[in-house]
Order: C-alpha cells, then sequence, then structure tokens
C-alpha cells in the first residue's frame, strides 16, 4: 500500500485533489481511498487531505503518519506545519513553489535532493486557469513524478468533477505539469 498526505490552505483544492488522485488509480486497476482532515477552518487555514493507493483491499482508516508520498500545495506551510513529520528516507516531495530548492532549504535537506520535484504551480494555474487553483496542475506533476498513476486516468477523473470550459482549462493544467521534466 502507498499512502500519500497532502498539505494546503483551504480553498487550495487539497481536498479534491485527494479524491482526484483515488479516482485515478482507480480507474488504473488499483483500490483506493480519499479522506479529509480539517475541522473548522476557513478559507486559506492549513489542511490536509490522504490518499491511499494499494493493489489489496483498503481495511485501514487512520490517518497517514508516514507518506510514502508527500504533495505541499503551498510553500508558506514551512515553518507553520510540521510536513515532514513521519517523511521515510525515500518518501518523494512535490512542492508547489517559485523558489529553487535550496532557497526553499536554506540549511540541510530532510530528504535527498532527488526525493523533491519544484513545480511553479501557481504561476501555471494562473496562465491557464486564470485563478492560482493548484490542484490539477500539482496532480500533473505527482503523476509525473510518481509512475503512480497515468495522467489519462487523471483526466478521466476530471471528467467526473468537472465539465465545459473548466474541464478542458484542468485537463491542459495537467498535461502541462505533466509534461514539466
Amino acid at each position: 500500500m502507498l499512502e500519500i498526505r497532502l498539505h494546503g490552505r483551504g480553498g487550495q483544492g487539497v481536498v479534491t485533489a485527494a479524491e482526484l488522485i483515488a479516482i485515478a488509480a482507480f480507474k488504473d486497476g488499483f483500490e483506493s481511498q480519499a479522506f479529509p482532515n480539517f475541522g473548522v477552518e476557513r478559507r486559506g487555514a492549513p489542511i490536509q487531505a490522504y490518499t491511499r493507493i494499494s493493489k489489496e483491499k483498503i481495511r485501514l482508516r487512520s490517518q497517514i503518519y508516514e507518506p510514502d508520498f508527500l504533495i505541499i500545495q503551498d510553500d508558506t506551510l514551512f515553518g507553520v506545519v510540521d510536513l515532514f513529520k513521519g517523511v521515510k528516507k525515500e518518501t518523494k516531495v512535490v512542492i508547489n513553489s517559485s523558489k529553487k530548492l535550496n532557497e526553499i532549504f536554506s540549511n540541510k535537506l530532510p530528504l535527498k535532493k532527488e526525493n523533491f520535484f519544484i513545480v511553479d504551480a501557481t504561476k501555471i494555474a494562473l496562465d491557464i486557469l486564470g485563478k492560482p487553483i493548484i490542484n490539477t496542475v500539482m496532480l500533473g506533476a505527482f503523476a509525473q513524478f510518481s509512475g503512480l498513476i497515468k495522467v489519462k486516468s487523471i483526466k478521466d477523473a476530471l471528467r467526473e468533477k468537472f465539465s465545459g470550459e473548466i474541464l478542458n482549462k484542468n485537463i491542459q493544467a495537467t498535461e502541462y505539469a505533466f509534461n514539466l521534466k
């Protein structure tokens, strides 16, 4: 079983991103689950969401404490939330940031350099969607970096949630980020 923990702020589509990963994984033949972890937070407050992917039935229902993957949708959370709590040495991390890795971590990296994928999802979202809603950009980057889910499955999952012009723009944003590296 692989566990994914997503960090972001309310209004950035963190919960929707977790759900879309689970739907895409299911379309790829996996068992999956997605669920949020937040209380009465409002737009802009730190939140987490989780996704599990497995070839076997998933019976576990707890939060994710030792993620295989981290998706950090907002680099302003560094120093506010313990983003790397429970990470393993092989945990892979996708970060939305306009900064380079050495600018984000001025001291020692918490993991090896090759465990990180940085994408300026905010800029891409503004260019394509016209809004700083970055979840589908992050999904494309995650699919490319992790190799876990197919971009076609993400697009199929998007078709279940959206329609019309917003669907087309989100597919474009996902594909753009998927083709980055």
